[in-house]
């Protein structure tokens, strides 16, 4: 006599529904695991996503050349300080001789906190020390184009004459003029008026949500440079020609290195760097991350596999007699593994779809509570939490189902 599959599905189903809360407590391990690699997973693509969107903004051609690594406001390793900083002036000198270069923008980054005082911006009625400013070349604007709310950009004729002009980002403008309409209007920062000839649009991308571009206050370099002549943190932006961008890599390190002396067979003493190299670099960091998260959530998987071995275990000797009887009615030993390996499964995979559906709950709720934490839970992360839960019932639900179909009927029947 054949058993119907769909039969043995059905008991397997009764039989997990009827333990209702030992099941739960049985697969509370694989829902802990789940939950840990779908949330870590989703919060870290919705963070990498913001951030690739924040370097494209930059332009797939440009490549950008400072003195540390890391970020512009970086104080680099013991062995990077050692370097010579980047100045303005080398831009011009790349620009002589790399002819895959067809453009160069510089930013320089004057001290937060010149004299020991930190750089404040304030209009009648309102004050902030929440200033990022940076002083950029004109060129930067067409290297680097961003969207206005209002106003343009300065010209080369007000940086060559170190014009007291700002242009402002969407959230610092909100901040000093909640009325709207900057263009024209003045603010005094760090005891200097400027006036507004521009509000940038709302950055895209950003770190955990926030775009420090939106607090950044933006003026001509010399203005910057002669107001605060003691800086020499620079960032050059060079945008290679169309197709180009690999040989402008090699012009623009062969010209530094030339200028800056270095030795032959040394290493490079600045930093040079692209868009996707640096979306590389943060994959590279999120990856360690979710190793870790992985390791975390094999030790919850573990737990909960044992637990489904266990209670399975512990059923097939509630059930002996059960199984005597199928068997005496002609069920066979394929059908007997098949209705207990589902009963695992059915386990397995139900602590499956409640990791993945807390999950999701989690990451929509931190989302909520913190929208500077953006978060995307990625199809890869559903589908593995499932496939990987269904899979730890098939593995630790093996043993269990083997032993009851190779239970003796007679003997089954007259256990009690």
């Amino acid at each position: 006599m054949r058993i119907n599959p769909g039969e043995n599905v059905r008991v397997a189903m009764d039989a997990v529904w009827a333990h209702k809360f030992r099941s739960l407590l049985t697969v509370l391990g694989i829902v802990i695991g789940i939950t840990t690699v779908v949330t870590v997973s989703s919060l870290l693509t919705g963070l990498r996503n913001g951030v690739v969107v924040f370097f494209q903004e930059f332009g797939p051609d440009n490549i950008f050349v400072k003195r540390f690594s890391g970020d512009p406001g970086s104080q680099g390793t013991p062995k990077e300080q050692k370097r010579k900083p980047i100045r303005a002036e080398d831009a011009e000198i790349v620009m002589r001789t790399a002819r895959s270069v067809e453009a160069a923008g510089v930013e320089y980054f004057p001290p937060s906190a010149p004299g020991g005082k930190p750089i404040t911006a304030k209009v009648p009625g309102f004050e902030t020390d929440n200033v990022n400013l940076i002083g950029r070349s004109w060129t930067s604007a067409t290297i680097s184009p961003r969207e206005y709310r209002e106003g343009r950009f300065f010209t080369q004729d007000e940086e060559s004459r170190a014009a007291r002009v700002a242009v402002i980002g969407a959230l610092f403008a909100e901040a000093l003029f909640p009325d709207g309409a900057a263009s024209g209007r003045t603010f005094i920062l760090d005891g200097a008026e400027y006036t507004v000839i521009g509000v940038f649009d709302k950055a895209k991308g950003g770190f955990f949500g926030e775009n420090g571009l939106d607090r950044q206050v933006t003026v001509p370099l010399t203005t910057a440079r002669l107001r605060y002549p003691q800086g020499d943190r620079f960032l050059i932006t060079f945008k290679a020609r169309e197709g180009q961008r690999e040989d402008a890599i090699e012009e623009i390190r062969e010209a530094l290195r030339r200028h800056r002396r270095t030795p032959a067979g040394a290493p490079d003493d600045f930093d040079l760097s692209t868009a996707d190299q640096i979306i590389q670099q943060f994959d590279q960091i999120t990856g360690i991350i979710v190793l870790v998260s992985i390791a975390v959530s094999g030790l919850g998987l573990l737990v909960g596999g044992i637990g489904v071995m266990n209670i399975m275990l512990v059923s097939v000797t509630e059930r002996t007699r059960e199984i005597g009887l199928r068997k005496a009615v002609g069920a066979r030993r394929p059908d007997i593994v098949f209705q207990f390996l589902m009963e695992a499964v059915a386990l397995s995979a139900a602590g499956g779809v409640m990791g993945i559906v807390f999950s999701i709950a989690v990451t929509n709720l931190v989302s909520a509570l913190v929208p500077s934490l953006p978060s995307d839970t990625p199809a890869w992360a559903i589908v593995s939490g499932f496939t990987v839960s269904v899979a730890v019932g098939v593995f630790f639900g093996v043993w269990p189902a083997t032993k009851a179909a190779r239970l003796d009927p007679v003997e089954a029947l007259r256990h009690e």
